[in-house]
Formats: C-alpha cells, sequence, structure tokens
C-alpha cells in the first residue's frame, strides 16, 4: 500500500473519532443543560404547610387565581372559616367544605383545636367536585369559642395523602 493511502486512512479515522467526540460533547451537554432545568424547577420554593387566616386569606387568594386551572399537587379551597354550633353535639347549621371541580385530587380533612392539637372531627373522603355541609363534630364541645386549624390531606390515586394544606376555622359553640 501506498504511502498516500495510508495517510488518507488515519485522516479518515481521525475525522471520524473527532466527529464521535463532538456528537458525544453535544449529547453531555444537552443532558446537563436539561438536569439544570429540572433542577431549578424542584429547588423552587414550596409553600408547604401555610395556614391561612383572615390577615393572610386576600394574599394567598391572589396567588391561587394566577394559578388557573389548579396544576397537580395544588388545591383550591371552598369552604367558610366560620361555623356556628346550637350546642356542642349539634350538626352546624353553616359549615362547608368543597372539593372544587378544578382541583385534582380527592381529599380529607381534620379539624383540631389550636391550642391543644385534640382532634375534634375527621371528614370522609371527598372526591373532586364534591361538598361537605351538615357537619358535626365528632368530639362535643362546650360553648364558647374555638380557634381551629383545617388540615387538608391531598391523595393520591391510591387513597395515600401526598400533601396538606391547613387553614385556620373559628367554631362557635352555642353563640
Amino acid at each position: 500500500m501506498s504511502e498516500e493511502k495510508k495517510n488518507q486512512s488515519k485522516g479518515k479515522g481521525g475525522k471520524a473519532a473527532l466527529a464521535v467526540c463532538v456528537v458525544i460533547i453535544i449529547v453531555l451537554l444537552g443532558v446537563t443543560i436539561y438536569l439544570l432545568v429540572s433542577r431549578q424547577k424542584e429547588d423552587e420554593p414550596v409553600n408547604r404547610n401555610i395556614v391561612v387566616n383572615e390577615n393572610n386569606v386576600e394574599e394567598v387568594l391572589a396567588e391561587l387565581e394566577q394559578r388557573q386551572p389548579v396544576p397537580v399537587g395544588y388545591y383550591e379551597t371552598i369552604m367558610n372559616s366560620t361555623w356556628n354550633f346550637a350546642t356542642g353535639d349539634a350538626v352546624s347549621d353553616n359549615a362547608y367544605v368543597e372539593n372544587a371541580e378544578g382541583n385534582t385530587n380527592p381529599v380529607y380533612f381534620d379539624v383540631t383545636l389550636a391550642d391543644t392539637g385534640e382532634t375534634i372531627y375527621e371528614s370522609p373522603i371527598l372526591p373532586v367536585g364534591s361538598h361537605l355541609d351538615n357537619i358535626k363534630l365528632d368530639t362535643s364541645l362546650p360553648e364558647g369559642t374555638y380557634d381551629s386549624i383545617l388540615t387538608y390531606h391531598l391523595l393520591d390515586e391510591e387513597n395515600r395523602s401526598i400533601s396538606t394544606l391547613k387553614v385556620t376555622v373559628t367554631i362557635n359553640i352555642g353563640q
């Protein structure tokens, strides 16, 4: 084989190796950029367990209105924040909680007393688009006003809790 043909063969092999290296570098660069972009989304601040009350409700509502429709993992609350009961063992005349049609997950909720953490009500599972009224507390309370926390549990397809949302509720007994 002549010297010229050997040099041409080496040149073709070198060009092929260089092309393979360039392709590998481009693929690695693409994967790196993808991972960086994905990581930025994961590192965004999460509003976990925010207690919504009369002082911040407008701010939270404004934030929710900007997120239409409700993204997976988020929850739109439709409820009243003051529940009235004639007696501690009566059905409320105004307590209302809805799992809005725009939500993506079924939920259930627990109501606890803010000062003691005692659970006074456990709801059934509410499918998307359903509501609950005629609520009767699981624990009879004496006459008075009680600061409470309602904790929503968002459920996955297997009814496992995947996220929570806390909202303050005032419970009035006999007032």
